[in-house]
């Protein structure tokens, strides 16, 4: 068993972490597979549990949607006062972020964590709310359904069809202090739902068909199931690195697979990912580069690389690492990720010597309570070479490996005829030094196997040169064996140390260059602006990196990639189909991949928090070098971070438009509301004015009379287009409160067609209403401008003489009201463009009007909770139909009679 002492570093940002935690309250999740499993009702059945052993729980947000077993778990409990917040007209209520703060209690319940807030509160997401309680020392519980995670939203809409749009980071859930699993079996959930115990009846029965089938219940319910499981591994891995925990836990199966540069390796990974399937367990593969294998050719380097990249098709998880000693690496990874199972290969024919242990005996001795599996390697065919030969290398033969033990032996003699002259002033355990020196340089310059062979040749010309009797090999005092043996352990000590230590060092180098590198990339896009300022520093690093020529390919809003930004040196062979390809499907595509790897360039998708934002297109001048599970994983690292900097100049782009339109809209509100103003004294003078030259005409029909009523009339036109503009600006500004009334919907439109009939004959209205028809609850006069306005319109765009029909009828949980002319219609692909400010339906009409007419009309009725849209009939004419919500009226008690009506008490 290995023991090592702690990482320093790792124990400070532990306890730094600790101390964090410790100021931080606990956050605490109940999951479940779906709506309807109980997770409101556990929420609140703990924390009754709470309460009654003196712990201060208040309800900040719990939603029993009508359920009387849920609701009854609340009573008692202390209920957050919530926070009304105005929206549309409309009043909604919403959680007290302020009031959760200032009251401070020990625990406070919120229900529904992917909740979206209304617009304009302090955070977007309930989600954002829990965090700052939990900066604030508060502790809090929540619920949370599987499909609101982010990283399984997409495979729940692909399993249920129905696509949640309300998420939650994985990130919260992970980093929650408990999770507690509410699971119900599927026929167990139906059951409540067909007992309307989730739903309401007729809500229950189309749940059923469409998001409650059982299919659908029993994947949900392994998808939850599942994800616990991970969050509880995850935790296990942390409280053992925590722990500093050697020991293998077998909590879960799962494999690891060394493999090295041997021809035969293919199969050792095929045969583990059979292994791994067979089983149903996660599987690693790992590569360690000693110092020995550091010196591999190309060829034999390339095929450990297509090995890793076939165990990660083949569903491991790969890794290449660096250490002095293979068995101790393996058994440090296997105890890093608490890997029970190592898989190894085994020769048929051993080519280790005797006194040597094999690879399997030195796992099997360094990690005790780690299983160790072989897998039997086939025997080499004599005419088979092994992949690192010299000739499976094409292009120039590398140098030959016996040149640095050449070396070795020169540096000694070296050493010998550099101390030859010197033998008379130094003594001998200088001249030890010396030779020990020469070691040194051997193994830094070296390496390994030279420097022991140096170790033997100092020793031996020690011997020969300088210890009596000289030039032979006779030793003529005994103790010079001592002096020998020490010497040449020494050596050899030295020798393998600074091999070690110079191995590591380069390691730690190469590691640090590639930080330093992607902090200073990281560092120049936090301050890039354009994507063209993205593209210059995504080309500068990898071009010092790899030596390749990058293209960066932003998408469009219709999710169509654009032509590459231009920079100085775009690479070649650019298909804008491929790079599509690989945008549409989030995945890499091109050079060394199983999509079109005969493309000279490599083609990345850009992966951004929120979306995908482009594809980043590579051309290595040395394909070599992008081979390497660490230089992918590098490229990876790159492409994440160019993703987030294009959303994030995304997102400031879209800010600063907003604030730009926000401002626009202010200063618009703000010269209507003037304007009008304004221009009401004029008109009302000439209204007078008007009124007074038709007094003077004496009413008779000349042409001073038609004079004073063509001016009253267009006075009135324009004063009605003023009080739009008023009331416009009154609604967008929020300054419109509503006096909802319960009146008859023909009261309404009776005070509409009176108010018409300067414009509007009343005999071409022609109104069809039950006689059962539900009252409305309605502000009047707002409701019966919009009647105006919608009379107005028809009034406007229609021939005279021809009718307008108004009818209404109870939909489902809505009053819907009809409103059919007999005029052209709406044009093609405006029906929606209509309802917006200063938009008319035909640019070109002559007809009188500014445009806010139905901009009023949608503003008033979504006040009022409702809806309203239009369309061309398919026999000719318009039609616009509001729903409004049904509501229900209060109940008259009437006083009971004491006889028959008509009959004296």
């Amino acid at each position: 068993m290995t023991h090592q002492r702690p990482d320093p570093d790792q124990l400070l940002a532990r306890i730094k972490e600790e101390e964090v935690q410790a100021r931080r309250g606990k956050f605490k999740i109940f999951f479940g597979a779906s709506a309807g499993v109980g997770k409101t009702f556990a929420m609140l059945s703990a924390a009754r549990a709470a309460r009654a052993q003196g712990v201060g729980v208040v309800v900040g947000v719990v939603e029993t949607h009508g359920r009387a077993e849920t609701q009854a778990l609340v009573d008692g409990l202390e209920i957050l006062p919530p926070r009304q917040v105005a929206y549309r007209e409309r009043t909604l209520t919403e959680f007290d972020l302020d009031g959760a703060l200032q009251r401070a209690p020990q625990l406070i319940l919120m229900d529904e964590l992917a909740h979206s807030n209304v617009a304009g509160s302090r955070h977007p997401k309930r989600w954002q709310d829990v965090e700052e309680l939990l900066d604030a020392g508060i502790d809090v519980w929540s619920t949370v359904n599987v499909q609101h995670l982010e990283t399984l939203n997409d495979v729940v809409s692909g399993i249920t069809g129905i696509k949640v749009w309300e998420t939650v980071p994985d990130r919260v859930f992970d980093e929650a202090d408990e999770v507690v699993i509410v699971d119900l079996p599927p026929d167990d959930l139906l059951q409540r739902l067909k007992e309307g115990k989730v739903y309401m009846p007729q809500q229950a029965a189309t749940a059923v068909r469409n998001f409650f089938r059982k299919g659908n219940l029993i994947a949900l319910r392994e998808l939850a199931l599942r994800r616990t499981a991970d969050r509880v591994d995850d935790e296990m891995l942390d409280y053992r690195r925590s722990r500093s925990v050697a020991p293998v836990w077998q909590t879960r199966e799962a494999l690891l697979l060394c493999i090295g540069p041997d021809d035969r390796t293919e199969k050792l990974v095929r045969a583990t990912a059979r292994m791994a399937a067979q089983l149903d367990v996660p599987w690693h593969c790992i590569y360690v580069e000693t110092p020995r294998l550091q010196r591999l050719q190309e060829a034999s380097r390339q095929y450990v690389f297509r090995m890793l990249k076939l165990a990660q098709e083949s569903g491991a998880d790969t890794a290449t690492m660096a250490g002095s000693s293979l068995p101790a690496a393996v058994v440090k990874y296997a105890h890093e990720h608490n890997l029970s199972r190592i898989v190894l290969g085994r020769d048929t024919q051993r080519r280790v010597p005797p006194w040597r242990s094999t690879l399997a005996e030195a796992v099997g001795a360094m990690g005790v309570d780690l299983d160790v599996i072989q897998i039997a390697l086939p025997a080499r065919e004599r005419s088979q070479r092994p992949v690192d030969a010299a000739s499976a290398s094409p292009g120039p033969q590398p140098k030959s490996p016996w040149l640095p033990y050449a070396w070795s032996a020169a540096v000694c003699g070296g050493a010998a005829l550099f101390t030859a002259p010197l033998h008379s002033m130094l003594e001998l355990t200088n001249i030890v030094m010396l030779f020990l020196l020469a070691v040194v340089f051997v193994a830094v310059r070296f390496g390994r196997g030279p420097a022991v062979l140096a170790a033997f040749l100092s020793v031996g010309a020690f011997d020969f040169f300088y210890v009596p009797p000289r030039f032979t090999f006779s030793v003529g005092d005994a103790q010079y064996l001592l002096t020998f043996a020490v010497m040449l352990v020494v050596a050899l000590v030295i020798g393998q140390l600074t091999a070690g230590l110079k191995f590591q060092a380069s390691v730690a180098t190469s590691r640090e260059e590639r930080v330093r590198a992607l902090y200073e990339m990281s560092r120049d896009l936090s301050g890039a602006l354009m994507p063209q300022q993205i593209a210059e520093i995504a080309a500068r690093f990898l071009k010092s990196e790899f030596g390749a020529r990058v293209a960066l390919m932003v998408a469009g809003p219709d999710d169509r990639v654009t032509s590459p930004v231009p920079v100085a040196d775009l690479p070649d062979g650019i298909e804008a189909g491929v790079a599509q390809w690989a945008f549409d499907h989030a995945e890499a595509a091109g050079h060394g991949t199983n999509t079109l790897p005969a493309s000279p360039v490599l083609y990345l998708p850009l992966k951004a928090p929120m979306r995908m934002r482009g594809v980043l297109v590579i051309g290595p001048r040395d394909p070599a070098r992008l081979a390497g599970p660490e230089q992918r994983q590098l490229l990876e690292t790159c492409a994440s971070l160019l993703a987030i900097s294009i959303e994030r100049i995304h997102y400031v782009d879209v800010a600063q438009s907003t604030i730009v339109q926000m401002e626009s809209e202010r200063l618009r509100h703000s010269l209507l509301a003037a304007i009008s103003h304004d221009l009401r004294t004029p008109l009302a003078a000439l209204v007078s004015m008007a009124d007074t030259l038709a007094m003077t005409a004496g009413g008779g029909s000349g042409r001073p009379a038609e004079i004073a009523q063509a001016m009253r009339e267009a006075a009135f036109r324009m004063s009605s287009q003023v009080s739009n503009l008023l009331d416009m600006a009154r609604l967008q500004s929020g300054q419109v409160q509503l006096r909802l009334q319960w009146l008859p919907l023909e009261e309404a439109l009776g005070g509409a067609i009176r108010a018409m009939q300067s414009t509007l004959d009343p005999g071409r209205v022609r109104v069809r209403l039950p006689n059962d028809l539900p009252l409305v609850h309605v502000d009047p006069a707002l409701f019966e401008r919009v009647l105006c306005n919608l009379l107005e319109n028809a009034a406007k765009y229609t021939p005279p003489g021809t009718s307008i029909d108004v009818g209404a009828a109870v939909a489902g949980d809505r009053i819907r009201i009809v409103l059919d002319d007999q005029g052209p219609g709406l044009p093609a692909q405006r029906e929606e463009v209509i309802f917006e400010m200063f938009e008319r339906g035909r640019k070109e009409s002559a007809t009188p009007g500014v445009g806010l007419g139905l901009a009023i009309c949608r503003a008033i009725v979504e006040a009022h909770g409702g809806t309203i849209r239009g369309e061309t009939r398919s026999g000719g004419g318009a039609r616009f139909i509001i729903d409004i919500p049904r509501g229900e009226p209060p109940r008259l008690d009437m006083p009971e009679a004491d006889g028959p009506i008509g009959e004296p008490s």
